[in-house]
């Protein structure tokens, strides 16, 4: 990418976990595809005072952990261009950040790109905004907010404001990592460039959308952080509401950033705020028992919620969503369950036709449809094909981090969530935080609350459901 300009990227909480999980193996992986400008830098800043190769040592112990491997002749050239500035970064003292910045700026040459990733706790942002400015690092800077943005609707509003005090909306990356999973991403292309799909893709066609997102995991290795947010804030209001905006924006007018960020920002505003009764809470037993949790934390860890579009196109159509942790398994599905035909045929088996898209890995997309069984009789049954993304012939999937990080070295937000967006998404989710529901308990490996079967009703859902073949 030598069209880019050179570039500094400032990554905040350097050596955070998830500096270590996410953001250095994706920083890495543009390397070793080539998509990174031909100059540039990573500065990682934090509190300790760590030498330059010593980070450069930290970073490579990522890699191994996490991947992507370190091969020994790309890793010597980033090696290279890898600072670190310690002593922290605040308004009052910005530690040995500006230094080390005057120092590069010096290799580089120029007036480099400045990029700043906040990959710290969501109260730092605070701090770190009102700094920024301070110390003159705003200027034609991108900053690339972590989620949570905001825990409730006046919390993300007071944070809103601060940050577009200091910077324009232009400049301001709010990362959803579902956004840049590539299943999701080719929701529109789907839809948009195949008349087949674009003209079921209505309330007339379809009865039911679900958003099902279970985990088989645990929170261990986050107790701290989980305890204190729960499900329904770490997933629904962020990386559920923003598919089901991709599922149900309007066309857009074109593919530029700004008309697919604008088709899918508008419909926000059509979510129905959420009614506690149509919501599921729940926790797995064994949850408290976990260290860092309180014994009397009720915290949820599953969530499932009925959620209205209340425009022309999907009124009347309920969007269904349930994430959790120590499910029976773990998918990242999309699914359109369409009505049943009217005609001849009435034993319909199954949950019918559904089209369904995994947004795992590099995504692939499912059509369920009805045949015969073969046979002698005419028996109903269903078949799906199936197909694989990565099989697409010349594709090169690139997991969510890398494709986001290097939408935002080249300037483009169609994957990211605007201000006017969030705020929509937080006034659907504010009667949940008025009103929140009973939380129920459930046995780990299941697939959750009992009480959350109704809300796919009459449908029943497609991960977990008796109906499924």
């Amino acid at each position: 990418m030598t069209d880019l300009p050179p570039t500094v990227f400032v990554l905040f909480g350097a050596t955070g976990d998830l500096a270590r999980r996410m953001v250095l193996p994706a920083f890495f992986e543009l390397a070793q595809r080539g998509l990174l400008p031909e100059d540039w830098r990573l500065v990682g800043n934090g509190r300790g005072d760590v030498s330059h190769e010593d980070f450069a040592g930290r970073v490579r112990d990522a890699l191994t952990e996490f991947g992507p491997h370190p091969d020994q002749g790309l890793w010597e050239g980033f090696a290279a261009r890898l600072r670190f500035a310690g002593g922290g970064f605040e308004e009052s003292d910005p530690g040995s950040l500006l230094d080390v910045l005057g120092e590069v700026r010096e290799e580089l040459g120029g007036d480099p790109q400045l990029v700043h990733y906040l990959a710290v706790p969501p109260s730092a942002f605070d701090k770190l905004t009102r700094a920024l400015p301070q110390h003159g690092l705003t200027e034609g800077a991108r900053v690339v907010y972590e989620k949570p943005y905001g825990t409730s609707p006046e919390s993300f509003r007071e944070l809103d404001e601060l940050v577009l005090s200091v910077l324009d909306e232009e400049q301001v990356f709010r990362i959803d990592h579902f956004l840049g999973k590539e299943g999701t991403q080719d929701l529109h292309v789907l839809r948009f460039a195949n008349a087949l799909f674009e003209h079921v893709w209505h309330r007339d066609h379809v009865a039911q959308v679900q958003i099902d997102v279970p985990e088989d995991l645990d929170v261990a290795d986050r107790a701290e952080f989980y305890d204190a947010t729960g499900a329904a804030l770490d997933m629904l209001v962020t990386h559920l509401f923003q598919v089901a905006a991709e599922v149900a924006m309007e066309p857009p007018a074109s593919f530029s950033p700004a008309d697919l960020q604008a088709a899918r920002e508008g419909v926000l505003a059509a979510f129905r705020p959420l009614d506690p009764d149509e919501v599921v809470l729940g926790q797995f037993d064994g949850y408290t028992d976990i260290e860092g949790v309180a014994d009397d934390s009720q915290t949820d860890t599953y969530v499932a919620a009925r959620l209205w579009v209340d425009s022309d196109r999907w009124r009347g159509v309920p969007f269904v969503l349930r994430t959790g942790k120590r499910m029976a398994a773990s998918e990242e599905r999309v699914s359109l369950l369409l009505r049943r035909p009217d005609g001849p045929v009435t034993d319909i088996p199954g949950h019918g036709n559904v089209l369904s898209l995994s947004l795992s890995g590099s995504g692939a997309v499912d059509l369920q449809v009805v045949a015969k069984e073969p046979g002698p009789d005419l028996d109903l049954a269903t078949a799906t094909a199936t197909l694989q993304l990565s099989d697409v012939p010349g594709g090169t999937p690139l997991p969510p981090y890398v494709s986001l990080l290097h939408d935002v070295l080249v300037g483009d937000r169609s994957l990211f969530t605007s201000s006017e967006g969030l705020a929509h998404a937080w006034q659907a989710f504010a009667p949940l935080q008025q009103r929140p529901p009973q939380v129920h308990r459930y046995a780990p490996g299941s697939w959750g609350p009992v009480e959350a079967e109704a809300l796919a009703e009459p449908c029943g859902w497609l991960l977990g459901d008796g109906r499924r073949d």
